[in-house]
């Protein structure tokens, strides 16, 4: 963070401050700001946020142990430490965030991109930050950090000679994301796609997408929209930008898209697709698996275009990222049994676009295998969605449909519906149950896929199978 003191801090949360020891107003404090103990470090911020397991107001002293010198807290607490005490400890860090970027932006020539959509914001944040780092220092989520207090904690890692602040938004309810965009404004809005992914939460797909435009809405009136045109949801929010008198940049394989791709193709070793912009044709050849990775990738080319870098350039460094992200359609394994770790998170878009990656980048001689567990937040949507994945499973030929856990169960009989007999798809309990399963299972020249919401935690089975044949 920035250098700022106690005084510039307490004014900016408007909250009380509570000095110790040999502290003054005037003690700057510039090191993290976080609500993790755990990543405190001299001269560190520590937000004490209540939670639904536990309360940061317990873990004030092994903060301050380990350097914080300050403490944002809702109600003071006895360790020796400055403290200012607040109403509520999360609006805070969202208000202290602001007033961080607020100065940065008056002071140098920050540009701040916001993404956002039903899938694929970390890859994208990810491609446009291996982009963008080229170009200067650029600050972008750890994971997907992206949300009431990742988000904020992100911006606040901006200092005077940062020149790009990429954040990630997602919805946690109607207004999540007009709120963390209201924080700095972005220059560059990416809407991605709308899909079913939280559509529970939302009481459906057209209320998702109000969500996803309230980032066009949220960005300074002379920035610029990157809008996926393939999306007709999308596409639409280009009247909200206009009429806000932003540029709109889109993005797709439509001939409408200024930046779009051609002749996609999909392999093990990853996808290739040319990349059309501006009247030129550039070849990518991306690492990472999947044809929905190249909508991702040219959102971060379409994007790193409006901040002025060539796409020439923009393909060139995409080209040496490897995996998106870990446990995201993550290579495992070994030449005998590829393991194709995508288990951090799952909606119903990108559970089709794994399936039909895994159907691509299988051969003659070898067998798919798709171990899949259950899609969370999809309301009352969840049977009918976890249907349908049964059914594209079968239609797309996979030869082993492992399901795990009792939420993904109707996945299983719908899957067995659609004639998948004879042992072809199993229900297996739980992770244990799996792993011993496939390993007396899987064979030479299996491609197995692992897939499931966060909150399964397939993730983790995928790393065991990893290890098993790595």
């Amino acid at each position: 963070m920035i250098a700022l003191s106690l005084a510039e801090i307490a004014e900016a949360i408007g909250g009380e401050l509570r000095l110790a020891g040999t502290d003054t107003a005037g003690t700057v404090v510039d090191g993290t700001v976080d609500t993790d103990s755990r990543t405190m470090g001299p001269r560190s911020i520590f937000v004490a946020k209540p939670g639904a397991e536990t309360d940061g107001h317990h873990f004030v002293g092994a903060a301050v142990d380990a350097g914080a010198a300050l403490a944002i807290v809702e109600h003071a607490v006895d360790v020796e430490v400055s403290q200012i005490v607040v109403a509520d400890a999360v609006v805070a860090l969202g208000a202290l965030a602001r007033e961080v970027v607020r100065r940065v932006r008056e002071k140098g020539d920050l540009k701040i991109v916001g993404i956002t959509g039903s899938n694929g914001k970390t890859t994208t944040k990810n491609f446009l930050a291996r982009i963008l780092s080229d170009e200067g220092e650029t600050v972008a989520p750890v994971k997907s950090f992206n949300n009431e207090v990742g988000a904020p904690v992100t911006m606040l890692r901006v200092t005077e000679t940062t020149r790009f602040l990429v954040s990630e938004f997602g919805a946690a309810a109607p207004g999540s994301i007009a709120h963390l965009a209201g924080l700095v404004e972005p220059d560059v809005a990416v809407v991605l796609m709308v899909g079913m992914a939280h559509a529970g939460g939302f009481g459906g797909i057209e209320e998702t997408a109000k969500a996803k435009s309230e980032l066009v809405a949220a960005a300074r009136a002379t920035g610029t929209a990157v809008l996926n045109v393939d999306d007709a949801r999308v596409a639409a929010m280009r009247d909200l930008a206009e009429s806000r008198g932003m540029r709109v940049v889109g993005f797709g394989q439509s001939p409408v898209a200024e930046v779009r791709a051609q002749g996609i193709e999909v392999s093990a070793s990853g996808t290739r697709c040319v990349i059309e912009s501006a009247g030129r044709s550039i070849p990518l050849d991306l690492r990472v698996l999947g044809a929905h990775h190249i909508t991702n990738a040219l959102a971060a080319i379409a994007a790193a275009g409006v901040l002025g870098v060539s796409a020439e350039d923009a393909v060139a460094r995409l080209e040496t990222v490897e995996i998106a992200e870990r446990w995201r359609m993550q290579p495992l394994g070994n030449e005998r049994v590829r393991i194709i770790n995508d288990a951090y998170n799952a909606s119903p878009d990108s559970m089709a676009a794994a399936l039909r990656t895994l159907a691509q980048i299988t051969g003659p001689d070898e067998r798919t295998v798709a171990v899949l567990g259950a899609m969370s937040e999809l309301g009352e949507s969840a049977g009918e969605e976890h249907d349908r994945i049964g059914l594209l499973a079968v239609r797309l030929n996979i030869r082993r449909i492992v399901v795990v856990g009792p939420e993904a169960r109707r996945l299983y009989l719908s899957a067995v519906g659609e004639g998948s007999w004879d042992s072809e798809a199993v229900h297996l309990p739980d992770q244990d149950a799996a792993f011993e399963y496939l390993r007396s299972e899987l064979r030479d020249g299996d491609r197995v896929l692992v897939k499931s919401s966060n909150s399964v935690g397939l993730r983790h089975l995928g790393d065991r199978l990893g290890e098993l044949f790595s």
